[in-house]
């Protein structure tokens, strides 16, 4: 018998003063069996990083040919693809050929380093791609707000992010790859 996803209520009150963004998003996320709480609040800081009104999670992990997080134009063209982790150089590729932008938040601590030095030379012909390193310490305070239902307050102010809840604050400075 197969698992079933669990279902998480998350309500982002999200002030991005960076791009003079505010509004707050009531999101239902479907955490995959495979997928951890540090992966599915990632999700969710990628959604706040990103925020408009057509942004959306995709069926993820369930399906090889959709990111994480797109943004379509009313014409059906991906304007934004967004991944997570550290995925197979063609993976991206497909990605860069299939949308206008491509961004990728990368995690994992020490394989970051690692999956970058086997990949840069073949993804660095990219221009739409942009790849963002997340701090494997941040991530794992990340992961601890996880919850089935969470209102979350996210800020974001010169590149640095702070989510907090009722008892809890995580800051975050996503950077550079290298």
């Amino acid at each position: 018998m197969a698992l079933k996803a669990t279902i998480h209520k998350a309500t982002l009150n999200i002030a991005d003063m960076d791009r003079h963004y505010y509004a707050d998003h009531h999101l239902t996320v479907a955490q995959h069996p495979s997928e951890n709480d540090e992966r599915m609040m990632i999700r969710l800081l990628a959604f706040a990083l990103n925020a408009g009104d057509h942004l959306e999670f995709t069926k993820g992990l369930s399906t090889d040919d959709e990111p994480e997080l797109w943004q379509k134009s009313l014409s059906d063209e991906i304007e934004l693809w967004i991944e997570l982790g550290l995925p197979e150089e063609g993976r991206l590729r497909k990605a860069c050929n299939r949308a206008r932008r491509v961004i990728l938040y990368a995690y994992g601590g020490r394989a970051v380093p690692l999956w970058w030095e086997k990949n840069h030379n073949k993804l660095s012909r990219f221009d739409n791609l942009t790849i963002v390193n997340l701090p494997q310490e941040a991530t794992d305070s990340l992961a601890k707000l996880a919850h089935r239902s969470m209102s979350l307050q996210i800020t974001i102010q010169d590149g640095v992010v702070g989510i907090s809840d009722d008892t809890q604050h995580v800051q975050l400075e996503p950077g550079p790859i290298v």
